[in-house]
Parts: C-alpha cells; sequence; structure tokens
C-alpha cells in the first residue's frame, strides 16, 4: 500500500498519524510517525502478549515504504476489572527473594516486623495478573491490525501529501538553478575582453622566461592558462544535470538517493565554476547558485 494519488509522483520520509479502536473490553491507540534517514529504520513498540503481530507489522510497513526513520506505537487498555488472574510466579519469586533480604537486616538490627500474608503477596503489584483466553486475545490481535490499515493508509497519505509539495518545491528550484546557467552563460560573453587582457597578461609572465624554457613546457603553459579560465564544460555538466534532475523528479518509485548523488554533482560544478570564473559577474552568479544548489540539497534529504 502506498499513497494513492495518480499524480502522486514522490514520497516524503516525514509523516504522521494517530487512531483509536476497540473490541469490549478493550481499546488501543495507534501513534506513528516517521523522519528522514539513509535506510529503513522501524521501531515498534507493541504488546508482545499478542502473538505475531510485530512481525505482522514490520512486514506491513516494510511493504508500504523503502526508506525513513519509522517509530510506530500501540498501547491497549482492558477496561473491566473481570475475566480470570493469573499468578506470575517470576515476581512472586523476585518479591520472596526481596522479602527474605529486608527481614534478615532487620532481625540483626533488633526489629520486629509485622506477619505478612498471602493476601498480603497477592496484592503486591505484578503478582497476579488479569488473564486472557488464547481466542479472546486472537480476535483482539485481528481487530487490531485491522484498525491498522487506514492509520497506515492515513501515514501514507500525509506522506504523499509532503510529496508533492516537495516536487513543487524542487521543480521550482531546478527551474531557478537553469536561469543562473543561463545568466552565467550570459556572463562568458562579457567577460571576452577581460579574458583576453588576464591571457596577454599570463603570456607576458611567461614570455619573461622564454630563454630558458623549451617549446613543449611553453605549450604546457599556455595550455594551463587556457584550461584555468575555459567553464564549457562545467556549464554542460550543470545543463545535464538539470535534465536529469527533471527526469528523477518523474519518476513513480523512490529516487531520494539518486537526487542526493546529483545534488553533489550539482554542488562540484558550481564550485568549479567560481574557481575558474576571473570574473566579478561570473563569481556572484556562481556563489548564488551554491546557494540555490544548497537549498535544493537540504529539501532532497526529506524525499524517500
Amino acid at each position: 500500500m502506498r499513497a494513492t494519488t495518480e499524480d502522486n509522483v514522490l514520497q516524503s520520509m516525514t509523516g504522521f498519524a494517530s487512531g483509536k479502536g476497540e473490541l469490549a473490553p478493550y481499546s488501543w491507540t495507534w501513534e506513528i510517525r516517521s523522519v528522514n534517514a539513509k535506510g529503513l529504520d522501524l521501531r515498534l513498540r507493541v504488546p508482545d502478549w499478542i502473538e505475531g503481530l510485530e512481525t505482522t507489522l514490520r512486514a506491513r510497513l516494510g511493504k508500504a515504504m523503502g526508506r525513513g526513520n519509522v517509530t510506530l506505537s500501540l498501547k491497549v487498555q482492558r477496561e473491566d476489572s473481570g475475566g480470570s488472574l493469573s499468578l506470575n510466579g517470576a515476581a512472586l519469586d523476585s518479591m520472596l527473594e526481596a522479602m527474605a533480604t529486608v527481614t534478615a537486616r532487620a532481625e540483626a538490627n533488633g526489629v520486629a516486623l509485622a506477619p505478612v500474608t498471602a493476601v498480603d503477596l497477592m496484592n503486591l503489584r505484578g503478582v497476579m495478573e488479569q488473564g486472557s483466553s488464547e481466542e479472546e486475545t486472537k480476535a483482539l490481535g485481528a481487530a487490531v491490525l485491522q484498525g491498522f490499515e487506514p492509520v497506515l493508509q492515513q501515514f501514507l497519505d500525509m506522506r504523499g501529501n509532503e510529496g508533492r509539495a516537495l516536487h513543487e518545491v524542487l521543480t521550482r528550484t531546478v527551474d531557478e538553478i537553469e536561469t543562473l546557467v543561463g545568466q552565467a552563460e550570459a556572463a562568458i560573453g562579457n567577460r571576452k575582453e577581460a579574458m583576453e587582457e588576464a591571457l596577454r597578461a599570463a603570456l607576458a609572465r611567461v614570455m619573461q622566461n622564454v630563454d630558458t624554457m623549451d617549446e613543449d613546457r611553453l605549450a604546457q603553459e599556455m595550455a594551463l592558462v587556457a584550461v584555468k579560465s575555459d567553464v564549457t564544460e562545467e556549464l554542460d555538466r550543470l545543463h545535464a544535470h538539470i535534465g536529469a534532475a527533471r527526469g528523477l523528479l518523474q519518476e513513480r518509485k523512490p529516487v531520494g538517493r539518486k537526487l542526493d548523488f546529483l545534488m553533489q554533482e550539482f554542488n562540484r560544478e558550481a564550485n568549479t565554476l567560481c574557481s575558474k570564473s576571473q570574473n566579478t559577474a561570473l563569481t556572484r552568479i556562481g556563489l548564488d547558485l551554491k546557494t540555490v544548489i544548497d537549498q535544493m540539497r537540504e529539501q532532497v534529504q526529506n524525499v524517500e
């Protein structure tokens, strides 16, 4: 089961849902919440006396989502005081052992204690437990699991709604990145004269040592100057990353990890663009680009 909305492309890892149910003499409350995580981390707090409940819930959650730190709690209460009572032998043994220690210390200090009756022991917390028949417990387990389905759907719907909001934000951010890349391309044309002057200055520095430099070294130096100022490949790769991001945003499966990796590639090209810019306007655009990419990376952290 996943969110059922047809146009829901992305799923968020953030979600919350709660619910209640009852099957006399029991009542229960559900609470499920999730935040982002590298993988799927399920943390369940459910009654262990309902056989098979935790295993079934883990399987349902694992089938419904692929990533997220998910916490699920189920609290079950018995509303009446009826039903059979059973003796908790382990709790009784623990109480008797503690009483023996207390009695021995009291006698060693000359303190006389009042005698303890069986009724006194039975009234101690945990010694006597409210019992449930096997059939009653099975019926409760079935009802609890049935009541979990609408809670799970509510939870997935919230993740889906968050995903739609993320899709809109990320789409606008990709558009903004594309605009900045276009501005960078325009700035390259405007910096032509400044670049030519910088190249002439670099050549003059190289030529100062031309008498002691062989032709191969001179060619290497000039090639290095050209490479340090050419950002064509960086801009081409940024365009490719923009196309890849748009494609991932249309996928109908978890793409959070791929988007996260793509953000690293975006940032790498923006860093190189800034280091090669040698132009105030282009550097400013590169810094704006880094800011927008970082904002997008933060949003991507919530994508399943």
